[in-house]
């Protein structure tokens, strides 16, 4: 009689350690699936800002920052989604983490180090100031008593105001994008647009007969990457692929893609 028995409770046993261990494999298997998935990372833009990023005549999101940031994340092992934000708002979007980045022709101030974490800067840029070709202004003294043009919440703002020449304007005119102050400027709406050196040469490059530029400006500024200020682990990441990209002349191919030259750091 026991010898009936065996046989049935060694099946048992060895159907219930081979379930034992294909359910260990599985858990495994799931396990190294978890660490093993590629992030995701959202980043906040202005999709109205060319040639940093904007929409082509499909639609598509294109630009010098939209290049660079798809390579970087590439490089880091990240996927990488595009958010069109209000740009004014930009600070409350990422500290809010609705977006993880702001990747957009940042310019880094001592101001905004205080709510955000940067990358090194990867460009230097300049706050230009675009005329008619007959406006009859010719440096940035000629501006006083003149209607003047730019983003709002943008850096040309912040340079402007950082500069006594702002009181003397005739009216400051805050626009939502550089695209509309810049077609009121051409309509005699306005007599200067001060604006990103990056977009304004852009679109005067488009259209030289409308636009001038002037040997004035209103100052330096640098590019950079925009984090939370806890995500330093993001930044990292992002600054060594940016790294790699400098070193080995893959960011110099995306600028003279976009500007002719190198405009990288």
């Amino acid at each position: 009689m026991r010898k009936y028995l065996v046989l049935p409770v060694m099946a048992f046993f060895a159907s219930f350690l081979l379930s034992a261990c294909d359910n260990s494999a599985k858990s495994n298997n799931d396990t190294a699936n978890e660490t093993t998935e590629t992030q995701t990372i959202v980043v906040g833009l202005d999709d109205d800002f060319p040639p940093m990023g904007f929409r082509d005549e499909n639609n598509n999101l294109v630009g010098f920052d939209i290049d660079l940031a798809r390579e970087a994340a590439k490089r880091a092992n990240l996927n990488i989604e595009f958010k069109p934000i209000d740009w004014s708002a930009k600070e409350a979007e990422l500290n809010s983490g609705r977006v993880d980045a702001l990747w957009n022709g940042l310019t880094i101030t001592d101001y905004r180090k205080e709510n955000i974490l940067f990358s090194d800067p990867y460009m230097i840029n300049h706050q230009i100031i675009v005329v008619s070709p007959d406006s009859g202004i010719k440096s940035k003294a000629d501006l006083a008593g003149k209607i003047v043009g730019l983003q709002n919440g943008s850096s040309a703002l912040d340079a402007v105001n950082a500069d006594p020449i702002h009181e003397s304007f005739s009216e400051l005119h805050q626009y939502a994008d550089n695209v509309t102050a810049l077609l009121d400027l051409a309509n005699g709406r306005l007599d200067a647009v001060v604006v990103d050196g990056v977009v304004g040469h852009y679109y005067v490059a488009k259209k030289p007969d409308d636009y001038v530029v002037l040997e004035d400006n209103f100052g330096e500024e640098q590019y950079g990457v925009g984090f939370k200020k806890d995500n330093a682990e993001l930044q990292q990441k992002i600054q060594q692929a940016l790294n790699s990209m400098m070193t080995d002349g893959t960011a110099a191919q995306i600028s003279e893609k976009w500007f002719g030259t190198d405009v990288t750091k």
